[in-house]
């Protein structure tokens, strides 16, 4: 579809109407040397990015963009570690020039680039906070995010990264009690942050709440059940989740805590919905998108959903409000049934930290190969 500069017939841009900044959750070198990134931007309402191990494993493992730079890292002989450092940090750089007019236009609220802490820290809380402290000052951009997984360890350390002014896109939430727990690690860094004499302004975060693994684990285990009753409640527990944290997220920032830092110059933290890519070809392709609208939030969506978003999504204001209640009944509906959602989010954090460990696994065994190929023929070369 082009895309036109009516609202009325560009759903993107609906959406940012609506108040739902529309981000790219891609990033790669070929993106942003192609022009394909700064056209995404230009055509689909695009005010930020996000990435993680596995968007950036995908990407080094094919074409030879990054050829040079890595031939250079190899020269100078540097680890593996490092390698993957200076690669996905000089990304990220590059996206964040790329969207700075954004970031500028926006007033500081969009035009956000994130870049994930090594997911083997997930458990470990000073190292991911030094880990996030070499990012922030390795990227050296104002528009960077430093993805903190939401861990019970990861926790802590976002208190930290926030009060140091490190700006926080919080990853990997499911539960609704772990997200109440990101809010309260969020207030309590910018307490901080404002006791140090910061400028709580000019620190930024995101809360990533992940939607369509909800509904992929929770269906499974629906089936499993087998019942008419069971298999009709399939693909309502991920929206219902999400609406269910949006309620929270309405009711931590109406109180007077938060009012206090607010008056202080703090800028809510925005939730932003992740994992929006429909898993099952029986739902609605833009299910995640469409039915997730609300001001003041982020809809993260990888390169297919928002072509599909473009071309047929139907955005019909505001679908989350007002909608509390009958989530709560298809939580409740699904304890009823047996499906424990608390083993359900469990299970979820889990599985999402060993697959982005995985990944990050991945994309150390591929740059150690390209370092590895490009030592030996530079020793050939030199024997010559």
């Amino acid at each position: 579809m082009t895309s036109t500069t009516q609202t009325g017939s560009d759903p993107l841009a609906q959406l940012s109407a609506e108040g739902v900044s529309v981000w790219l959750d891609d990033l790669s070198r070929e993106l942003l040397e192609s022009g394909e990134l700064a056209r995404i931007m230009a055509e689909k309402s695009v005010v930020g990015v996000t990435s993680n191990p596995t968007i950036f494993a995908s990407a080094l493992a094919k074409g030879d963009v990054y050829a040079e730079q890595t031939s250079g890292l190899a020269e100078r002989g540097v680890g593996v570690d490092e390698a993957v450092f200076e690669l996905t940090t000089e990304d990220v750089r590059r996206a964040c020039d790329l969207f700075m007019p954004v970031y500028e236009r926006t007033g500081h609220l969009d035009g956000r680039v994130s870049l994930e802490v090594e997911p083997g820290l997930a458990h470990d809380t000073e190292g991911t906070v030094a880990a996030a402290r070499a990012i922030w000052a390795a990227v050296d951009r104002p528009n960077l995010m430093v993805k903190i997984p939401a861990t019970l360890e990861g926790l802590p350390a976002i208190t930290t990264a926030l009060s140091e002014g490190i700006s926080v896109n919080v990853t990997l939430i499911f539960s609704l009690d772990r997200y109440r727990a990101v809010m309260n690690a969020f207030l309590t860094g910018l307490e901080q942050a404002r006791e140090a004499g910061r400028d709580l302004s000019s620190i930024a975060s995101v809360a990533s709440f992940f939607v369509s693994r909800v509904d992929s684990e929770i269906d499974k285990r629906l089936e499993a059940v087998g019942t008419d009753e069971a298999l009709a409640l399939r693909g309502k527990a991920g929206l219902a989740n999400a609406r269910l944290a949006w309620a929270a997220y309405e009711e931590v920032f109406a109180t007077p805590r938060w009012e206090v830092l607010a008056e202080a110059g703090a800028r809510p933290q925005r939730p932003l919905w992740a994992s929006t890519g429909v898993k099952n070809p029986d739902y609605p392709d833009t299910l995640y998108v469409t039915e997730l609208v609300a001001p003041g939030t982020v809809n993260t969506m990888p390169g297919s959903t928002m072509d599909k978003t473009a071309d047929h999504g139907q955005v019909h204001g505001d679908t989350m409000s007002g909608t509390a209640e009958a989530s709560t009944e298809v939580m409740d509906h699904l304890e009823r049934l047996g499906v424990s959602y608390a083993d359900v989010v469990d299970q979820l954090e889990r599985e999402g930290v060993q697959k982005f460990a995985d990944s990050w696994d991945e994309l150390l065994q591929t740059v150690s190969d390209e370092l590895a190929r490009l030592s030996t023929t530079d020793d050939a070369e030199a024997g010559q």
